[in-house]
């Protein structure tokens, strides 16, 4: 069991407090998506339970992939899932499925859909916390059940932070990014005698990770066309 009173649990649950709201602030509108059909009176035990229901699940599913990532090059493919994640993060206007979530008319179909829906939108949720977990379930679990809370009653504020502060994306991207690098580290089939020859070998990795994403995210936003270019590509002919 991890000792709460070292600096590297509290380093620990703040990472995994920082990607669930990061990664999660969807879980809000999920929730509000599969209740809006309930009566009034329903409205708070679906959220509750749906809530109940989406942690258990979620920790079940965390769980699993912290045995998985004990195996050799699993790590180093759970570190390129989270650089391509970090990177889709910095990007956003992506898809978000939000028009596939039809609210339940009685309690018990709007808590199956919040389950059955956060379960779906939290893979990349689940691979992060488990990277930023060292394989502690404890950390896992103490770190969950402190930012769903957040998540679901502050996300609207996280959101507007996004919005309005584009760093706080940047941030959270490289974030991610670090988790990955050292992830890369500390797989087995990585040679000890690397990290042992780079003096700090953590940081390094976990530096250059974070760097990596954010370039890359950079890069291929400057690439993308602008609303303008997508528009006269699309209608050419109103080009004058």
């Amino acid at each position: 069991m991890p000792d709460i009173t070292t600096s590297l649990f509290w380093i620990a649950v703040l990472q995994i407090i920082a990607i669930d709201i990061m990664l999660g602030g969807d879980n809000a509108v999920v929730i509000a998506l599969a209740c809006r059909k309930l009566p009034p009176e329903q409205r708070k035990k679906g959220i509750f339970w749906g809530v109940v229901g989406a942690i258990g699940l979620r920790v079940v599913m965390i769980f699993f992939a912290l045995q998985l990532l004990a195996l050799p090059y699993l790590k180093i493919v759970g570190a390129l899932l989270l650089f391509w994640i970090g990177v889709k993060l910095m990007l956003q206007g992506d898809e978000d499925g939000h028009d596939n979530i039809d609210g339940g008319t009685t309690l018990a179909a709007a808590i199956k859909t919040i389950i059955v829906a956060d379960a779906v939108m939290s893979l990349d949720n689940v691979i992060a916390v488990a990277g930023a977990s060292h394989g502690s379930i404890v950390l896992v679990t103490f770190g969950i059940l402190i930012s769903i809370p957040i998540v679901v009653w502050g996300s609207k504020i996280v959101l507007t932070l996004m919005d309005r502060f584009p760093v706080v994306i940047t941030l959270g991207a490289a974030l991610l990014g670090w988790i990955g690098g050292g992830m890369m580290l500390t797989d087995p089939a990585t040679p000890k005698t690397l990290a042992a020859s780079i003096p700090q070998a953590s940081y390094v990795f976990g530096a250059a990770g974070a760097l990596l994403v954010v370039a890359i995210g950079k890069f291929v936003a400057s690439r993308r066309p602008g609303p303008k270019a997508v528009e006269i590509a699309v209608h050419p002919q109103d080009k004058s």
